[in-house]
Parts: structure tokens; C-alpha cells; sequence
């Protein structure tokens, strides 16, 4: 899919997103240093994640280096419990809103969620797979999204 066809898409799904972008490209008159405002269901999956105590919350922008999606929303768990936790929680709140996630995957073993939104997915780790499958690392060549101090926390 091309970048303007992906562009009409997201317009036409999430009107509300594309206007904030319109609104911050207006302001900063097309500036490629201003990063992009979180889309809403995203921030909201990461306000979840963050009422569970969602360790080192990071958002990458594949978009530019991916096709299967746009972003990795990326975050731990201390435990088996919390890594469920948090996952439910996400699910639960987009699912509030009519956004299903087209596959949850690795919810038993706990060891790494993956929730798949289309657009976006979710991974939550457990620490020790985080820092093995260091998917931070393995998609460096993308966008690190900055987060807002509410959801970044003191860990990321």
C-alpha cells in the first residue's frame, strides 16, 4: 500500500487522528522534526498498560521499514500475572470502543504477548524475553515515538 493510500485509509478510520496531525503539520508548517501525535487508540493502549504498572513502554514506527503493520507498541510485565494483566487490559479497553484485535497470541505461557490491532501491535514481555528477543534493537532502523510523561513513566 502506497504512503497516500495508507494516508486516505487512516483518515478515513480515525478522523479525529488525522485532524491532530493536520492541525500539528499547520503549526509547525510541515516540520519532519516534530514527531506526529499518538494515535488514539494507541495512547489508550498504553494508558491500559500503564494503570497495570507496564514497564519500559516504548512505540516504534515501522511504517517506513514494515508492511504487515505501522507500529510495535512495546512493554513488560514482572511476572506471568502482570504480562496477562496487562494484555487483558488492553484488549479490554480498546474492546470498550468496538476495536477488536484480530489475534491475541502466547496470552498462557505469558512468557511474550502479542496483541495484533492491523495498524498496530502489541507486544508485552515478560523481562526475560524482552531482553532476548530485543525487538528494540532488531527494528532500530524505525521511528521511536516520544511518549508523554503520563505513560512513559520512570522506566523507558
Amino acid at each position: 500500500m502506497s504512503k497516500e493510500n495508507s494516508t486516505i485509509r487512516e483518515q478515513a478510520l480515525h478522523p479525529d487522528v488525522a485532524a491532530r496531525r493536520d492541525e500539528a503539520s499547520a503549526v509547525t508548517n510541515e516540520s519532519p522534526a516534530v514527531p506526529e501525535p499518538l494515535d488514539d487508540r494507541i495512547y489508550r493502549a498504553l494508558l491500559a498498560a500503564s494503570e497495570k504498572k507496564a514497564i519500559g513502554p516504548v512505540v516504534i514506527d515501522v511504517r517506513k521499514i514494515a508492511t504487515f503493520t505501522d507500529f510495535f507498541v512495546i512493554t513488560s510485565g514482572a511476572n506471568l500475572r502482570q504480562v496477562q494483566a496487562i494484555a487483558d487490559a488492553v484488549v479490554e479497553q480498546l474492546k470498550s470502543s468496538g476495536d477488536r484485535a484480530a489475534r491475541v497470541e502466547g496470552y498462557n505461557t505469558a512468557e511474550w504477548v502479542l496483541v495484533d490491532y492491523g495498524d498496530f501491535i502489541l507486544h508485552v514481555f515478560d523481562d526475560k524475553a524482552r531482553k532476548f528477543y530485543d525487538l528494540e534493537r532488531l527494528w532500530r532502523d524505525g521511528v521511536r515515538i516520544p511518549l508523554p510523561p503520563e505513560i512513559a513513566g520512570p522506566e523507558s
